[in-house]
């Protein structure tokens, strides 16, 4: 069967771009499965509108797959109707968080066809064989779609146990050494080479998350946290390196260490096998204590940068009200700890919970303040299937759920208020702390910048003082 998967551009305005593992995963499925599959990147390649309509209309497919999250729902109901205009007749089918929490709306208000729930892997290979061979779509798990001008959805499916068993993605289907040259824009400085000889790229090395946050949603949500072996993740590393000469690897996870001994284990088989790269990871926000000190040198030998992990907020009521199960002293105990060990982190908030006020700011931002770390910022952005959606809705500040998803956009912009504060008081605490950091880091970023900061450096000449806050 002649597919085509598109890789759609989520944020056309910023130039750097990250490999598209989960659409990379889905894909080679596809082609392995024995299917002749093609692949437009709008994301790796921008394409105006008319060259995407002409280039559907010239080619020659019969099912059209893609994926995206759920905030960028309007992007996929203008390219399903783009999709459909070209090609009345081809089935379109839709995974990832816009399919896994909206299959009703999604189905109903936009042109998809099908909406794949959970993980893609299987679902979409016994998808394929189904629509080929003209069989009901009942018996394929993990699926909702169109029936007889309803939607029905089958039971979903089991998540794949081990993730080990899954092959690497085949990469020759992507333009690879785009991702490559462009990739370094959202690699987190401080950088430990000249930026411009870094050669980055994202693998998994995990799946799921064992937490539950009120705020988040993502597609493994359902199916538990699964993670790869310290050999599975080397031997595609080793792949990586020989194939493409990569010298820097995020591990693009929602959780890559969930514990010190899947951390330690990881970095004692990395120093046996004799590879040499540079890499960064998510972990928890109170994994590790200055106690760990021999730990996080041997890490930080190994090659490791810095960790990401989030501390959200530094209100103890609001962190409940998150669902976040730490205390703040454990995420300063922890910087300070990664400090000590030469290691670099990096942090997130969410602010605007119903109990945000300008104190409960002035907390959080000074937690930041002090430990001399510039947050990745964004206001409380509900997206469906979150208890933070429900409440958005009871509240009336949801009136229509499309709506409200065709509106939405990055968790930087401002759109709806929890606050009993003014929506100009509440956005100006915001970027008056904000600026407060930034001034002490000797960041000149304009005021327009402060959560949006896309790429900066505070000194052009001296890699080691180079700063990034993560523009997501």
């Amino acid at each position: 069967m002649k597919v085509l998967a598109i890789n759609v551009c989520l944020r056309p305005s910023i130039d750097y771009i990250m490999f598209p593992i989960g659409l990379a995963y889905v894909a080679s499925a596809i082609q392995r499965a024995g299917h002749d599959i093609h692949l437009v990147d709008l994301d790796a390649h921008r394409r105006s509108d008319s060259e995407l309509r002409a280039l559907l209309k010239e080619g020659d497919f019969v099912v059209a797959a893609f994926g995206c999250i759920v905030t960028g729902y309007r992007i996929v109901k203008d390219l399903s109707k783009t999709v459909r205009d070209a090609r009345k007749d081809a089935v379109i089918v839709a995974g990832n968080s816009v399919a896994d929490s909206i299959p009703e709306l999604l189905l109903s208000r936009t042109e998809v066809d099908i909406a794949v729930l959970g993980e893609g892997d299987v679902t979409i290979v016994e998808l394929l064989d189904a629509l080929e061979n003209s069989r009901p779509l009942d018996n394929v798990r993990g699926i909702c779609f169109k029936k007889n001008g309803m939607i029905s959805c089958t039971p979903r499916r089991e998540a794949i146990k081990d993730i080990d068993s899954i092959p690497s993605p085949n990469w020759e289907l992507f333009d690879v050494e785009s991702y490559v040259r462009r990739g370094i824009g959202a690699v987190p400085e401080p950088y430990p080479m000249p930026r411009d000889q870094i050669r980055p790229f994202w693998i998994n090395t995990a799946r799921g998350c064992p937490f539950n946050c009120s705020f988040c949603y993502h597609v493994f949500k359902k199916d538990g946290y699964r993670f790869r072996s310290p050999e599975s993740i080397l031997r595609e590393i080793r792949a990586l390196q020989e194939e493409y000469r990569i010298n820097y690897f995020a591990f693009n996870d929602e959780l890559t260490f969930f514990s010190k001994h899947q951390a330690e284990e990881f970095v004692d088989r990395l120093l046996e096998s004799g590879l040499e790269f540079y890499w960064n990871a998510d972990i928890r926000a109170n994994l590790f204590t200055e106690g760990d000190l021999k730990l996080l040198e041997k890490i930080k030998e190994s090659g490791c940068v810095g960790f990401g992990y989030s501390l959200e907020s530094a209100d103890a009521h609001i962190l409940e009200s998150m669902n976040k199960h730490i205390e703040v002293d454990h995420f300063v105990r922890q910087a300070k700890a990664l400090e000590k060990a030469g290691l670099a982190s990096w942090t997130s908030l969410v602010l605007g919970y119903p109990d945000e006020n300008p104190e409960t700011l002035k907390r959080t931002f000074g937690v930041c303040y002090d430990l001399n770390i510039y947050p990745s910022s964004g206001y409380l952005l509900p997206q469906p299937g979150t208890p933070m959606y429900a409440l958005a809705k009871k509240k009336g500040l949801i009136a229509d759920d499309e709506e409200y998803l065709l509106r939405i956009g990055d968790r930087q912009d401002f759109t709806l208020n929890f606050t009993k504060m003014s929506d100009e008081e509440f956005q100006g605490e915001v970027k008056k702390h904000l600026k407060r950091i930034a001034d002490k880091l000797g960041l000149a970023l304009a005021e327009g910048k402060l959560l949006k900061t896309g790429h900066y450096r505070s000194k052009e000449s001296d890699p080691e003082t180079h700063t990034r806050a993560e523009d997501r």
